[in-house]
């Protein structure tokens, strides 16, 4: 007897189908496919009914700690960091995970790094929708509140902290694990946002000027104890000065950019909070278009026409001019150290471009020297949410193991970074790192030191944007404005009252900041119900289900019919066989 291969799409299966008869089988094949037929015009019709309800919300369950980690079980995270190109910094990370690998042989850490945290962020949305996120990933605060807009995207982290076992110092930890009160309270409360801890602190920078000293003098000008805007302005603007064949006078070049500031959201946000003028509150709400706005983009303007001043986007890193003598104010992070100054240990020019000059790091120009404010940032470090909380809870001990003296200390000691809990810092092995500034021009590089004394002297004088879903489309809406003004400038446009208007209108439609402002006046939070659908789209989705039942309906008659017929059929074809 013929066996043949039916697809029972009612089931779902492959299942094996007699085949009696030429008849049987055609009947067999038409029931398939009216089941068939029918199975996926039921399935139409429910999601067209489902879709009629609330939409916008998507997730899985929420994190919850398994009761202790099963080390027979292999596990494999994905591990998305940021190097700053150097390869000190790459090779710290492999350590950390060879060494963490070796305590726990059932993990294994797959690293992809990145040299750019934008490029981290846009992967990780991307992501999100194929739920195909890595499990640990290095991030700042604004870009998680975005990948919260699904529901359990990021493992709140409070409650892995206060873990006896498996958290913050737990008893279960094969490591020195830091405590939860042993990481710095300013630094840890920067990824707390929307009731939750969303992620921990790695490590901890700031912004710093860094300064050719030998140009200042030559101009006529002593370096005050604390940099104001007058003063980088005034210099910046003698330096201007050329004598008849377009030399400048300061450096004898064809090239000058006394002013060149790298993070132009930095620049805007540091200056409206030292002038004590909104940029966003807490809840989301959106000042930043406002009287002092325009007024600081007036002054930006004026500058930028005599030719003080540009922007890292504009001309290109602030270190490259500074080190050829093209630059005499570089705004950079204390994270950047290592390229600045005529001894840096890393430059992007050739030798016999760079210049000798004394090099000063200053903490930012302020408005009120009395009342200093500056940004702090750098990396922090999230976990994502996976359906196993086995996979969660060793990307949770990895994320731990990144706390260790050994990996906060090292790293730290790549750049300006310092150190996020008080354990590394007040270590023996940290304090004689300190001590030994200038003793070398790698890994004591005198300037890349000092620009880390000079987070660890102004911890206190640090502040943090709020975070909200939005707060990162804010932040570049902020660099734009004063990116745009200068690129106005030099194409010789005025920046007056009607351009202003403009430039606002521009950049919140090029961020969408219109889309983010919910009704009450604050961003709308990424987890909000978007409501039901439309009445229309509604409409349409029932149109279509009650299309393919008629289809199956007709299909169905049609099918019944010819049954009947070859019923009625039969007793004759019987009767001529006998």
């Amino acid at each position: 007897m013929r066996k043949r291969r039916d697809v029972d799409m009612s089931e779902g299966l492959h299942t094996l189908k007699e085949a009696p008869g030429r008849r049987g089988s055609r009947k067999t094949g038409c029931m398939g496919r009216v089941r068939s037929m029918l199975f996926r015009a039921g399935i139409l019709a429910c999601a067209a009914f489902a879709l009629t309800g609330c939409h916008g919300s998507r997730g899985s369950s929420a994190f919850q700690i398994p009761g202790e980690f099963d080390t027979a079980r292999q596990h494999e995270i994905v591990f998305w960091a940021k190097n700053d190109t150097n390869k000190t910094q790459t090779d710290i990370y492999e350590k950390a995970i060879r060494d963490f690998e070796e305590l726990y042989p059932n993990i294994t850490v797959k690293l992809r790094l990145y040299t750019d945290y934008g490029k981290i962020y846009n992967d990780v949305i991307t992501n999100i929708a194929t739920n195909t996120t890595p499990n640990v990933c290095i991030t700042y605060p604004d870009h998680i509140a975005t990948y919260l807009t699904g529901e359990n995207q990021v493992v709140p982290l409070e409650e892995l902290f206060d873990d006896g076992a498996y958290g913050l110092g737990g008893s279960e930890v094969l490591y020195d694990s830091p405590r939860k009160e042993e990481i710095i309270p300013q630094f840890l409360e920067e990824c707390a946002f929307g009731g939750h801890y969303y992620a921990i602190p790695y490590m901890r920078s700031t912004e710093c000027c860094y300064i050719n000293k030998t140009y200042v003098e030559k101009l006529g000008f002593t370096l005050p104890e604390a940099l104001t805007w007058d003063f980088v302005w005034e210099v910046s603007e003698a330096a201007m000065a050329q004598d008849q064949e377009g030399n400048y006078l300061v450096n004898g070049q064809k090239v000058m950019i006394p002013f060149i500031y790298k993070s132009t959201d930095n620049m805007m946000i540091q200056m409206l909070r030292q002038k004590q003028a909104g940029y966003s509150t807490p809840e989301g709400e959106i000042l930043l278009f406002h009287d002092t706005t325009a007024q600081l983009l007036r002054d930006i303007a004026e500058h930028t026409k005599k030719g003080a001043f540009s922007t890292f986007k504009i001309s290109s890193y602030p270190a490259n001019f500074l080190n050829a003598g093209q630059c005499i104010f570089a705004i950079d992070s204390t994270a950047g150290a290592t390229w600045m100054g005529s001894d840096a240990p890393l430059m992007d020019i050739s030798e016999d471009k760079v210049v000798e000059f004394e090099t000063v790091v200053m903490p930012i120009p302020q408005f009120d020297t009395e009342q200093p404010q500056m940004i702090s940032q750098g990396p922090s470090v999230c976990i994502f949410n996976k359906s196993n909380p086995q996979e969660v809870l060793a990307s949770w001990l990895f994320v731990q193991y990144l706390l260790t003296n050994q990996v906060q200390i090292a790293y730290s000691e790549t750049e300006g970074y310092v150190p996020v809990t008080t354990k590394a810092q007040t270590s023996e092995e940290y304090q004689d790192y300190l001590s030994r500034s200038g003793e070398d021009n790698t890994q004591h590089y005198e300037i890349k030191i000092k620009a880390a004394q000079l987070l660890l002297d102004n911890v206190g004088h640090t502040f943090v944007t709020p975070v909200f879903n939005g707060s990162a489309s804010l932040r570049d809406a902020a660099g734009q404005l004063i990116e745009n003004t200068v690129k106005s400038v030099r194409r010789g446009e005025t920046v007056d009252d009607a351009y202003l208007e403009k430039l606002y209108g521009d950049v919140t439609s090029l961020y969408r900041l219109d889309q983010l402002i919910g009704s009450n006046g604050t961003a709308a939070s990424g987890k909000a119900d978007l409501g039901p659908l439309p009445w229309t789209s509604v409409l349409l989705l029932l149109s279509l289900g009650g299309a393919w039942i008629l289809i199956i309906a007709y299909l169905a008659a049609k099918f019944l019919a010819g049954t009947k017929n070859v019923q009625k059929k039969e007793p004759h074809r019987q009767r001529n066989k006998q």
